[in-house]
């Protein structure tokens, strides 16, 4: 049954404009990488307006906004909603930010019409999930599940050599709780734009997850000999002829298997013009939906990789550089939105992720589910992002009514 709560389709299509204004690009996407000057503003601006509908703000130490709302039984772990006021370089109105503000709008609404749950609700803003200024990504939602050590993640420096703790104090957003503390929390749920073309081409409004898939990351190195560009082919020990023979394995190979794989990075030495290269590394991102046969996928490229380097003379060494494990999302909470949709007559897929989110990481922790919107074209991580406020409501009104039948509206 859908909860009479009523949350403003429209207000959450102004406050996604509101927000895009702060970090602004030429282009129509925004730039408001994390602990800049622009990531504080937008922060400062989430706060005036949670409080306003009588949420509390409280800050950890890496710079996670939790602002609560009180319910009638304070012993209950929050039921949370969030994601990321962070963007890329070139990033889009939408990612992440819509989570924050599809929160934001419910805790607006419950205030508004003076509804009481049972169990609190809170929004969280996490810190850095983008990883662009500082990396990796996640780092907020990951000190806070115990992913990373919060030491590790207040060291990390940028590009220009500013160190995380530093940029979080000058910018007004170092907090005194433990991170740690958002274990504690009853649920979590967040709305992402899918990042994909998907639920666009299915004509879908709607995406609920159930899962994220398995990761498995390498560094990928080959090694040969430098020679003069004039010399003659026959014989040469070329790094980068091996290295594109095995991108182009790497590519059958995972298509052949049903997985995904992406070469991302790439260094030539010595990066010459005349020069053939004596040593080519590369970065390679694997992902599939089971852990068993991501495995048995590393262990092919590696046979197929060691025949490369026999044939030409030329060592591969596929190293490990990260492995995420296949993560289920909680089925009560997928059942409150499958539950959600069916009574607003939303039509819907359900689906896994391939991509990390916040969500992935609280989910090795405590109950957790997304819900996806789509996005035009698929695309994302882009100035040229996009949504119809259609999507956006549809997904705001599913996540409100599933928000409300797992906090419990209390009765008389």
């Amino acid at each position: 049954m859908a909860s009479n709560l009523p949350v403003s389709g429209a207000r959450l299509w102004d406050s996604l404009m509101e927000f895009a204004a702060i970090g602004a690009t030429a282009k129509g996407g925004c730039n408001r990488q994390t602990l800049t000057d622009l990531d504080s503003q937008a922060r400062h601006l989430l706060r005036r307006r949670a409080e306003a509908a009588g949420a509390t703000l409280s800050l950890d130490r890496v710079g996670n906004m939790v602002l609560t709302r009180p319910g009638r039984d304070p012993s209950r772990g929050a039921v949370a909603i969030g994601s990321h006021l962070d963007t890329q370089p070139t990033g889009g109105k939408f990612d992440g930010v819509l989570g924050v503000l599809a929160g934001l709008e419910i805790l607006r609404a419950l205030d508004e019409a003076g509804i009481e749950t049972e169990a609190p609700v809170a929004l969280v803003n996490w810190t850095n999930e983008e990883g662009a200024r500082f990396s990796p990504p996640m780092m907020g939602s990951g000190a806070a599940m115990g992913i990373f050590p919060e030491a590790e993640v207040l060291a990390k420096t940028d590009a220009g050599g500013a160190v995380f703790g530093g940029e979080l104090a000058r910018i007004g957003w170092a907090g005194h709780a433990d991170p740690a503390a958002l274990q504690s929390l009853g649920a979590y749920f967040e709305l992402h734009i899918e990042q994909g073309p998907q639920l666009e081409a299915a004509g879908l409004e709607l995406g609920i997850v159930t899962h994220a898939l398995a990761q498995h990351w390498f560094e990928v190195t080959c090694t040969g000999e430098e020679a003069h560009g004039g010399s003659r082919m026959a014989g040469r020990r070329d790094a980068m002829m091996a290295a594109a023979e095995a991108m182009a394995m790497i590519e059958r190979t995972a298509l052949d298997a049903g997985a995904r794989a992406t070469v991302g990075r790439l260094t030539v030495h010595p990066d010459s013009r005349n020069v053939v290269p004596g040593r080519v590394w590369f970065s390679l991102d694997t992902r599939h939906d089971h852990e068993d046969q991501l495995a048995a996928l590393a262990a092919t490229l590696r046979a197929e990789a060691a025949a490369i380097s026999a044939r030409r003379g030329v060592a591969l060494d596929i190293a490990d550089f990260w492995i995420s494990p296949a993560t289920p999302f909680d089925p009560a909470l997928v059942a409150h939105l499958r539950a959600a949709a069916a009574a607003r007559g939303i039509p819907y897929q359900e689906m896994p992720t391939a991509i990390g989110h916040d969500a992935v990481y609280v989910a090795r922790n405590l109950p957790a589910v997304m819900i996806f919107v789509p996005c035009h074209g698929g695309i994302s991580h882009n100035e040229a992002e996009s949504i119809t406020p259609r999507w956006a409501e549809a997904g705001l009104l599913v996540l409100a009514d599933a928000v409300l039948a797992a906090a419990g509206v209390a009765k008389g």
